[in-house]
């Protein structure tokens, strides 16, 4: 079983509330999801293909990331999900945005790394394949990446 902290609206705890993946969220609660795109130091973006098991199989994702455990700031949350799902240990991470809808918070994290493009683990259950793509490979797989806040926050990347 899965806990979760409530939020408000505003993003503040809110205390005595415990939320669990799979259950209903409330009216007025939310719950934190950290998503983290990867840039390599030589200017490449890893992209990874999810479980065809999984919603949206086999569709191709630009960042890793899920919910944050009770407990876990942004942050922490960030670096695991990072860890959990490409083995990568994120070392210069920066939250780079965020959103609200749903009944989720998201917060948004850029990783630049030097890791060994060829160590990168996959999460059994969650992705099958990854790659490195360049700046304009990702801009142009905007269309087929999974979700329109993905989408958004690849337009991102046109000004950084």
């Amino acid at each position: 079983m899965e806990l979760w902290d409530a939020y408000d609206v505003n993003f503040n705890k809110i205390e005595g509330m415990t939320l669990t993946r799979g259950e209903p969220i409330p009216q007025g609660a939310f719950h934190l999801v950290c998503d983290v795109l990867v840039r390599h130091a030589d200017g490449s973006y890893l992209v990874m293909q999810r479980d065809p098991r999984k919603h949206h199989g086999l569709m191709w994702e630009a960042t890793s990331g899920g919910s944050a455990l009770q407990g876990e700031t942004p942050l922490e949350c960030a670096k695991r999900e990072l860890f959990e799902e490409t083995g990568i240990v994120a070392q210069n991470i920066t939250e780079v945005g965020g959103e609200t809808e749903r009944q989720c918070h998201y917060v948004e994290f850029l990783c630049v790394t030097d890791c060994d493009k060829d160590s990168v683990t996959l999460q059994e259950g969650e992705t099958v394949a990854y790659r490195w793509v360049s700046k304009e490979e990702l801009l142009q797989m905007r269309e087929n990446l999974l979700t329109e806040r993905m989408q958004q926050f690849i337009d991102e990347l046109k000004t950084r």
